[in-house]
C-alpha cells in the first residue's frame, strides 16, 4: 500500500484551486481519492467528473460530489491508474472494466496523469491481458473473428456470468503475449463492426507517477 499510497500522494500535489478534475477507476486512485478527501476538507474547491460507477459510489463514500460529464465545458486534469505502462507512457487500461468512459474523461481532459506503482512497469505491452469492450450482440462473433486473429481472447466473466460494463456492454480480454505494434492494433480493432472500444492507451498520458516504496518518480511525455 505504500507504493499506492505515495503515488497518490504525489497526484495530489497537481490538484489546484477551482480545477475541474476527472477520476479514472481503480484501486490506486481510489487512494488518492481518499487522500483528496483530506484537501476539500480543508478547503480545496473542485469539481470532480467520474469515469465509472464505482468511483462515484467511493467518492461519495468520503462526501466527494460528482458532476454530470455535460455539465462541464473542459476537464483540466485527470488522474487514472494502469494496469501496464510502457517507456513510451503507452498503457494497457479497462482492468476494472471502465475503459471506454476513462478513454473520453481523458480526450476531454487538458491533461492526464497516470498513477501506478512499480509493478506496473513493462518494457512491452501485452502480458496483461488486453481488454476489448463490445457490443453485446455482435460478442460470439467476435470472439470467433479475435481467435482467428490469434489473440488467446474470451469473454470476461463475473458470478458465471457476462460482465457488464456500466454502458451495457461486454468485455473479451485478449491475452496476446507481447504487442509489437500498439497503435496499429488499436487501429485495426477499432475498425472491426461491434468493437465500442479498446484498451490501449496511447498518446494518452502526459505524466507518469511512479510509487516506490521509499519514493516517487515522475516522467513526462
Amino acid at each position: 500500500m505504500n507504493k499506492k499510497l505515495n503515488a497518490a500522494k504525489k497526484a495530489t500535489e497537481f490538484i489546484s484551486d477551482g480545477m475541474v478534475l476527472g477520476l479514472g477507476t481503480g484501486s490506486t486512485v481510489e487512494v488518492m481519492i481518499e487522500e483528496l478527501s483530506k484537501k476539500i476538507k480543508a478547503g480545496l474547491n473542485i469539481k470532480c467528473i467520474s469515469t465509472s460507477n464505482r468511483t462515484t459510489k467511493f467518492a461519495n463514500k468520503f462526501g466527494i460530489i460528482i458532476h454530470e460529464f455535460d455539465s462541464v465545458s473542459k476537464i483540466d486534469l485527470t488522474v487514472d491508474g494502469a494496469d501496464e505502462v510502457d517507456p513510451y507512457l503507452r498503457g494497457i487500461k479497462g482492468g476494472g472494466g471502465a475503459l471506454l468512459y476513462e478513454k473520453i474523461v481523458a480526450y476531454n481532459s487538458e491533461k492526464n496523469i497516470w498513477i501506478v506503482d512499480d509493478s506496473k512497469l513493462v518494457n512491452k505491452l501485452g502480458n496483461f491481458p488486453l481488454p476489448v469492450e463490445v457490443i453485446p450482440f455482435a460478442s460470439r462473433k467476435l470472439l470467433m473473428k479475435f481467435e482467428s486473429m490469434r489473440l488467446n481472447p474470451s469473454i470476461r466473466k463475473l458470478d458465471n456470468k457476462n460482465f457488464v460494463t456500466d454502458s451495457g456492454n461486454f468485455i473479451i480480454d485478449c491475452k496476446i503475449g507481447e504487442i509489437e505494434n500498439p497503435k496499429e492494433l488499436e487501429k485495426e480493432l477499432k475498425m472491426i463492426p461491434g468493437v465500442v472500444e479498446v484498451g490501449l492507451f496511447i498518446d494518452v498520458a502526459d505524466y507518469l507517477i511512479i510509487g516506490y516504496n521509499d519514493r516517487t518518480e515522475v516522467l513526462e511525455k
